[in-house]
């Protein structure tokens, strides 16, 4: 039997231990104030050592220091922790070394960031490595943080359970690098009453369009500031349209082409207003100091006339008017037709952008929005599609669907149906956690069901620590109303479920074991976001997009030992090289049978090597609707050429404007689009691999 003994690293990697080690690190101390360890001296305090497999380093270290206070070897205890101390900061400005001069020589800052690539960062430099270098310490800090409220609320056995199970790659902690909480969907009437004064700004409220665009933007990068993840800002187009319509009468829409300006431009209003489109636009995909050189991750939405009425039947601007839906139909259509056509002028990754639509007996319910939908695809736009039976939910990122408790208007919250978002997400990491099980005799169920428990008293641990900061004023957006803490989620990410089922000799597709697995894995998952929710707080479940993790929990897995079938764990209820697949397939293990539990939302990216036609995409519309697929977007390679400039909305391999074929591609690394070279280089090959289908 094999009885050796592993430990964990700083890196957390595993090693077999070694005493001798430790008893050179002793000797050492002894010599250094002018002692020595004799066998018998070493035997008395590596007997006070309580070692087993996974002890860190640094627990056996602070049992020595403890061993040799408790045989009263004090100056040695002293020069042990200097040692320790000094060697430390040797090795922290070593390894920050190290990485500068990695990051410098990576190919883009996707690939040279250690931790948590920034997802909207293109071009390397001076402010980005300045954002990378304190990472590691905000991990540290974090990571203390929440294992001391663990050990308040739980105990220390739980705070150690947690630190393993992280340290041992079965769970991941998602945005680790940041203080801020995750991602939110905003409500921005408190800044129509006050201006950005209630969140630390100096600007009031908006009074005309030219200060609204101005205004707004300001805002979003302040709000964006205090936030790790996306900002969604789903009221952007009824407000824009409400002071439009307070400068230009609520029928503007009906005389765009008048001429309203007076200077030497002679701009017609529908150029005023697709002016106020480009610089809201352009402003905010700019990089930003706050966010480390990256863009704000930006969201809106549009909605179908149901959906529209569903969500602010009854919302009343501050002067006691109601939007007006006729204005607003109008707005909404000149807007995307003028985002889709300006991206085939330069790239812009913002705002990502999700169409909600209700439905009812199979298909859309507004059937010019259906219509509508179907054509901006077949022109080659680029966004999501939400369909629900009812405006229940919203999405407050690329992919996260957010359940909403209340549509109700109040003077104080404002559209109070829209402010939702998740505070943090903590992923279990499911390829590993059922080999695991399965490898050690454990019924896997079992095994998770303790880890699903786990994660459940982390989230709850981390949201006291966000109250105390919330206590304490420094969550500015709960206390000026632009978020509301209670209706913001603590939400279970899963990642590596199409692994796991591999694992398990389950196929891939829509068969009745794979479902009964997908079912029971996050049927689970959601039997304890019920168990643990309270009245201020709330849990959902994730298929997280894993732009970083996927390819980490592959390689680390690997490295231990586990079956892993591809470089990237991907977001997919399906194998994403899997050509076997039909577009309905796919729309069908993303649809009801697989995603009733996922409460927190998944995407399903339906990659295409080319444009389907717009009644085409007006019946997919409809199976969609009826396999209960709610949340997708089609995926088709734009081209980029890299000598003239142009944007192609097709998948070419040439440049057809000046025939070159130095090209790159435009397409969803996921989520958001971005240039191909600009991915990482582990998902750049994952790309690669992506099948995408035809019609």
């Amino acid at each position: 039997m094999n009885t050796e003994i592993y430990i964990t690293k700083r890196d957390g990697k595993r090693e077999a231990f070694s005493i001798e080690k430790i008893k050179s690190a002793i000797s050492k101390a002894f010599l250094s104030v002018g002692g020595f360890a004799t066998q018998e001296t070493l035997t008395g305090i590596l007997s006070r050592l309580s070692i087993s497999n996974g002890t860190t380093v640094e627990e056996i270290q602070n049992q020595v220091e403890v061993a040799l206070m408790a045989e009263q070897y004090f100056s040695v205890a002293k020069s042990f922790m200097l040692y320790r101390q000094k060697h430390l900061e040797d090795r922290e400005v070593r390894d920050k070394l190290a990485f500068l001069i990695d990051y410098c020589n990576a190919s883009n800052p996707a690939t040279g960031s250690k931790y948590d690539a920034n997802a909207n960062v293109e071009n390397k430099n001076i402010a980005t490595l300045i954002g990378e270098l304190p990472k590691s310490n905000f991990i540290r800090l974090n990571r203390k943080l929440l294992t001391d409220k663990i050990k308040t609320m739980y105990g220390k056995e739980i705070a150690d359970k947690y630190m393993d199970l992280l340290n041992r790659h079965f769970i991941y902690k998602n945005d680790e690098t940041s203080l801020a909480n995750y991602c939110a969907s905003i409500t921005m009437y408190p800044w129509l009453l006050n201006g950005t004064l209630s969140i630390g700004g100096n600007s009031t409220r908006p009074t005309n369009l030219k200060s609204f665009c101005g205004g707004f933007i300001n805002m979003v990068f302040m709000v964006s500031s205090m936030l790790s993840g996306a900002c969604a800002t789903p009221e952007f187009l009824m407000y824009l349209n409400y002071f439009i319509g307070k400068e230009y009468g609520t029928d503007y829409y009906l005389h765009a082409d008048k001429v309203v300006d007076l200077s030497k431009k002679q701009r017609t209003l529908d150029k005023v207003i697709t002016d106020c489109f480009e610089q809201i636009v352009y402003s905010i995909n700019q990089p930003t100091g706050a966010r480390n050189f990256q863009a704000v991750f930006w969201n809106i939405a549009y909605y179908d006339k149901y959906y529209f009425e569903s969500l602010f039947g009854d919302f009343v601007f501050p002067d006691g008017e109601k939007p007006d839906w006729n204005s607003l139909d109008w707005l909404q259509r000149r807007f995307m037709k003028w985002f889709n056509a300006e991206r085939t002028k330069t790239v812009l990754t913002f705002p990502v952008e999700t169409m909600a639509l209700l439905s009812k007996d199979g298909d859309v319910m507004d059937q010019s929005y259906g219509d509508f939908t179907a054509e901006m695809y077949a022109e080659g736009h680029s966004f999501f599609t939400y369909m629900s039976d009812n405006a229940d939910s919203l999405s407050s990122c690329c992919r996260l669907r957010n359940e909403i408790q209340d549509n109700g208007f109040s003077y104080t919250l404002g559209a109070g149906g829209v402010s939702t978002g998740s505070k943090s997400v903590l992923t279990i990491n499911l390829n590993r956690c059922i080999q695991h099980a399965t490898n050690t005799g454990i019924p896997y169920l079992t095994f998770l069901e303790g880890v699903i428990d786990l994660v459940h008293k982390v989230q709850m641990a981390y949201n006291e620590n966000l109250k105390d900061l919330y206590n304490k004023g420094m969550l500015p957006l709960f206390n000026a109303g632009y978020i509301n803490m209670d209706r913001q989620y603590l939400t279970i990410g899963v990642n590596g479920l199409v692994e796991a089922a591999e694992s398990l000799g389950i196929e891939i597709n829509d068969n009745p074991r794979y479902t009964e697995f997908v079912q029971n894995v996050l049927g689970l998952i959601e039997r304890y976001n019920k168990k643990y929710r309270t009245k201020g707080v709330m849990f959902n479940c994730e298929m997280i997009p894993a732009e970083n993790v996927g390819v980490k929990h592959a390689k680390w897995d690997r490295e231990d030992g586990y079956v892993v079938p591809r470089d990237c764990y991907n977001s997919y209820f399906y194998r994403v090289e899997d050509p076997s697949l039909t577009i309905i397939d796919k729309f069908r293990l993303h649809g009801r049978k697989y995603i009733e539990h996922l409460t927190g939302g998944s995407a399903l990216h339906m990659n295409l090597e080319e444009h389907l036609s717009q009644p085409q995409y007006r019946q997919l519309l409809r199976v969609a609707a009826q396999e209960g697929c709610n949340y997708f977007t089609y995926n088709i390679p734009n081209t980029v050429c890299n000598d003239c400039g142009h944007i192609d909305k097709r998948y070419l391999k040439a440049c057809p404007k000046c025939q070159s074929k130095n090209v790159d591609y435009l397409i969803r690394v996921i989520g958001y689009m971005k240039r191909v070279s600009n991915f990482s280089q582990s998902r750049q090959a994952e790309a690669a691999k992506r099948y995408y289908g035809h019609a």
